[in-house]
């Protein structure tokens, strides 16, 4: 399976609606700590936006939501697998990513036959506190040999000159949360990754 090679990562229906009419084609929602009724009502609506512009849209960790409102695609870290009904969601047909960032968690990964792998942080992040403070392109590149022909995204401190780093060491994938949310012209940033990712 071939993805778009650029993939952000956002919080709220409104960065969808900036970022869809520019272009991006993969999207990820991950939302944290809404009521249940608000959730559904955010996620259907990024849901639909994704299919006005032709897009595809990942639901972060919210699985039973990502299954009734018929998504296509949904990604779980470590944790999430460990209370997920991975036989519903596949009997749902939504394609499966995970997160890694070790070994066990690899091979715990590749068991589960997921549609991508993600390893991070390749780069020191901000976006939250982990024990794993960089991976760095080397581990990149042996994920490359280790997930076959699963698509690899790479995550954690990627900027688009860094993204062309991680591609040469063997990614498929990019993906970005506050280089564009934290940027002082999103707009404009998300055009940079675009250019710099075709």
């Amino acid at each position: 399976m071939k993805l778009p090679r650029f993939y952000p990562i956002f919080d709220s229906s409104d960065w969808l609606r900036l970022a869809l009419p520019l272009g991006v084609k993969l999207v990820q929602i991950r939302i944290k700590d809404q009521a249940p009724a608000r959730l559904l009502g955010e996620l259907a609506l990024c849901h639909e936006l994704c299919r006005e512009h032709g897009a595809t849209l990942v639901v972060n960790d919210h699985w039973r939501e990502a299954i009734d409102l018929g998504c296509d695609f949904l990604h779980l870290g470590q944790e999430d697998l460990d209370v997920a009904d991975l036989p519903a969601i596949r009997r749902a047909g939504l394609r499966l990513g995970i997160s890694t960032h070790d070994h066990a968690e690899l091979d715990r990964a590749l068991a589960l036959r997921p549609d991508y792998i993600a390893l991070g942080p390749v780069w020191p992040t901000i976006l939250k506190k982990m024990k794993w403070e960089k991976q760095g392109l080397d581990r990149v590149r042996e994920w490359r040999k280790l997930v076959g022909q699963t698509p690899l995204i790479a995550i954690g401190g990627v900027t688009p000159e860094r993204a062309l780093e991680a591609f040469a060491a063997g990614a498929d994938v990019a993906s970005a949360v506050t280089d564009i949310t934290l940027n002082p012209d999103p707009k404009g940033r998300i055009r940079e990754w675009l250019t710099a990712t075709r």
